[in-house]
C-alpha cells in the first residue's frame, strides 16, 4: 500500500559498462563493424563529460549499420562480469535488498546477463534491427543521464525504498545525475570528475567492496 516501506534495506543501482561488466558494450560491437578506434575515442570523451551523451551514442551506433543481428550472440560471449558482482548481488539479496542496472548500453546484450545474475531491475537502450540487420539507429528513448536518475527514483518508489536508502554506483559523467539523486554515491573504476563528486570512491575494482559501505559485511 502507498507510503509503506518494504522490508528491503537498500536499492543499489549500478551502471553497466566498466562497472557491472569490464567491457564497453558499444566497443565490442564496433570491433565487429571495423569502427573500434573511432568509437573508443568518442566513448572516452563522452565518459569524461566532453560530449553530449545522446549525440555521441547516435554517432557511435551509426557505425554499426549493416551488421547481422547474429553479432549479439558473438559479443555476449566476450562480456566479462566485474569481479565481486555476484557476491554483491547475492549479499544484497540475502539482506532483503534490491539491485538494478541502468545502462547506456543495450538490452540485446544485457538481458541474458541480468537474468543470470538475478537483477531485480534492468533498463538500457535498444538497437533497431530490420530484416536481421542493424540499421545504425537506436529504437526508443535514449538512456542518458536524466533517464538513469529517473530509473533510480522510479525503482525506489516501486520497491517502497526511500531515496535515503538508495545507492548509485558508476564510473562516467553519464552517471552523475543518478549519483546525485541517490542517498549514497560510489565512484567505481571512475573518471576523475566522478571521483571528485561521489560520496565514496572504491579503492579497487571489486564490486563486493560496496557491501561494507552498507554494513552488510564486516
Amino acid at each position: 500500500m502507498p507510503g509503506v516501506i518494504s522490508p528491503a534495506r537498500f536499492l543499489v543501482v549500478l551502471d553497466a559498462d566498466s562497472t557491472l561488466i569490464e567491457n564497453e558494450a558499444i566497443e565490442l560491437l564496433a570491433q565487429e563493424a571495423g569502427s573500434l578506434d573511432h568509437v573508443a575515442r568518442v566513448t572516452e570523451r563522452a565518459m569524461r563529460g566532453e560530449l553530449d551523451f545522446a549525440a555521441s551514442l547516435r554517432e557511435r551506433v551509426a557505425t554499426l549499420a549493416g551488421l547481422s543481428d547474429s553479432v549479439f550472440d558473438v559479443v555476449r560471449d566476450r562480456i566479462s562480469v566485474t569481479r565481486g558482482a555476484t557476491a554483491l548481488i547475492d549479499g544484497l539479496h540475502g539482506a532483503g535488498s534490491r539491485v538494478g542496472v541502468v545502462s547506456g548500453g543495450f538490452h540485446e546484450l544485457l538481458d541474458p546477463l541480468g537474468d543470470r545474475l538475478g537483477l531485480d531491475h534492468l533498463r538500457a537502450n535498444r538497437l533497431e534491427v530490420v530484416n536481421g540487420r542493424l540499421t545504425g539507429a537506436v529504437r526508443g528513448p535514449i538512456i542518458d543521464a536524466q533517464a538513469k536518475a529517473d530509473a533510480l527514483a522510479e525503482w525506489a518508489a516501486a520497491d517502497g525504498i526511500p531515496l535515503s536508502r538508495t545507492v548509485a554506483v558508476g564510473d562516467g559523467a553519464n552517471d552523475l545525475l543518478m549519483m546525485h539523486t541517490a542517498g549514497l554515491s560510489v565512484a567505481f573504476n571512475a573518471k576523475p570528475a566522478v571521483r571528485e563528486r561521489a560520496n565514496v570512491t572504491a579503492g579497487q575494482v571489486d564490486l563486493s567492496d560496496v557491501l561494507p559501505l552498507l554494513g552488510l559485511r564486516g
